[in-house]
């Protein structure tokens, strides 16, 4: 029987190169946790065919929108549906995801106005994830849940 993968990563976290911005948000705490562990890395984004680097994009009205109006949300539900997969095929019990992205972010996201405010809600791979009944966490509530005694 194959073996599960416990966790699965956003990509940009680990310090891959595929933020909007052609950037990364490498979080050195989640990576000394996962050292020596095995995980998954994953990017909603490229995998739905998005380029690096990219417009940069918030959900509005239930839709995935760059800051030039072009609505993208067909390649956030691409890209989530394949990592989706992914994740089932590893065996996956845990994805952490990057805040407030309008694919990671969990609980929190930008509210489609790009002026930095911020709402409650899920991005589209969050809301993927869910209704599969695959448990996720933000980063910061991750680490801040590992560092608590």
């Amino acid at each position: 029987m194959k073996k599960s993968i416990e966790y699965a990563v956003s990509a940009c976290l680990c310090g891959v190169n595929c933020k909007y911005n052609g950037g990364n948000n490498y979080h050195e705490k989640l990576m000394e946790f996962l050292e020596g562990k095995d995980y998954v890395k994953v990017c909603p984004e490229v995998s739905g065919g998005l380029p690096v680097p990219r417009i940069s994009c918030e959900i509005t009205e239930g839709k995935v929108i760059n800051r030039e109006g072009q609505d993208v949300t067909e390649a956030f539900c691409l890209g989530a549906e394949k990592e989706l997969k992914k994740i089932k095929d590893a065996g996956v019990r845990l994805v952490i995801l990057q805040s407030r992205s309008p694919s990671c972010g969990k609980g929190i996201i930008y509210d489609g106005s790009f002026t930095g405010q911020k709402i409650p809600g899920n991005g589209i791979f969050v809301r993927k994830l869910k209704e599969a009944g695959i448990a996720c966490m933000d980063v910061e509530e991750f680490v801040s849940s590992r560092t608590e005694s």
